[in-house]
């Protein structure tokens, strides 16, 4: 039998082997997760043997790390914005860097600038969910819509709104086609990847409709942008996420829309209906 701190370093080494960066974090999430324990535990009993069974599931997810199957969708979860959300194969894994769409969003509804005493948003594209219902939490007065063309994503999504007792709409579309309503505010984190770019092998597991887009990535953006401009009344936000390769070519394309840019955060665009 082996003890913790062994099976750690020995998991370890052979993550370390393959070039992943993040070899002990990993090993210490899978086999924190194997254990039904958090992290801290590892660390404070090292030397305690692991029993057979919780061996046998440690082992098998090692395995899949070892071919670089993401480890949120190794434990079904990531979190995203300081909230655990279910993820499946079926959805993109929440990035860090889409955070910033929120922090845009709080930033436009919480200045004395913007009059309305509640706002309608809608978040295409959802996925997991991870965006509309974050901005749902942080934002409770928000009338929040999450759309998305997978009904697997929906889901998900549907699942993290229960889990986290979050108050949204569900509505299958692709993009805006179904959405009649004119929402204030659209967030979307849409397939931005061009097939040609180098990326991650773990980008494999992920579904292709939420990576890749034509265009140099920028296709569904674009289509976006243009269903938005009929749909949002004069001074509604548009935000999206794109490569910041890909920003100034989309906001010439939002500004041949009536859109101008409002703020523009690391991968993050706010656009502004003019």
């Amino acid at each position: 039998m082996l003890a913790i701190n062994e099976w750690l370093a020995n998991s370890t080494s052979q993550l370390s082997e393959i070039t992943i960066s993040s070899a002990r974090l990993d090993a210490e999430i899978i086999l924190a997760f194997a254990l039904g324990k958090d992290r801290t535990y590892l660390h404070a009993y090292p030397d305690q043997t692991i029993d057979d069974k919780v061996l046998e599931i440690a082992n098998k997810s090692l395995a899949s790390r070892l071919k670089h199957t993401p480890i949120a969708y190794i434990v079904g979860r990531k979190e995203f914005y300081g909230r655990q959300f279910t993820v499946t194969p079926a959805t993109l894994i929440p990035r860090p860097e889409s955070e910033d769409i929120i922090t845009i969003l709080k930033e436009i509804l919480l200045t004395t600038t913007y009059h309305l005493p509640s706002a309608r948003l809608v978040d295409v594209g959802t996925g997991s969910g991870c965006l509309g219902i974050t901005a749902k939490l942080e934002l409770p007065n928000l009338d929040v819509t999450l759309i998305d063309i997978s009904d697997e994503a929906l889901k998900i999504a549907a699942k993290n709104a229960a889990n986290l007792a979050a108050d949204v709409d569900i509505i299958h579309s692709n993009l805006l086609k179904e959405y009649a309503v004119r929402p204030d505010i659209i967030i979307a984190n849409l397939p931005y990847v061009d097939r040609s770019w180098d990326r991650s092998p773990e980008t494999d597991y992920e579904p292709e409709s939420a990576l890749f887009a034509d265009d140099n990535g920028q296709s569904l953006i674009k289509e976006l942008i243009s269903e938005a401009k009929d749909l949002l009344n004069m001074g509604a936000h548009l935000i999206i996420e794109a490569d910041p390769d890909q920003h100034q070519s989309l906001i010439e394309y939002a500004e041949t829309n009536n859109f101008a840019k409002t703020q523009q955060l690391n991968y993050v665009l706010d656009f502004t209906k003019g």
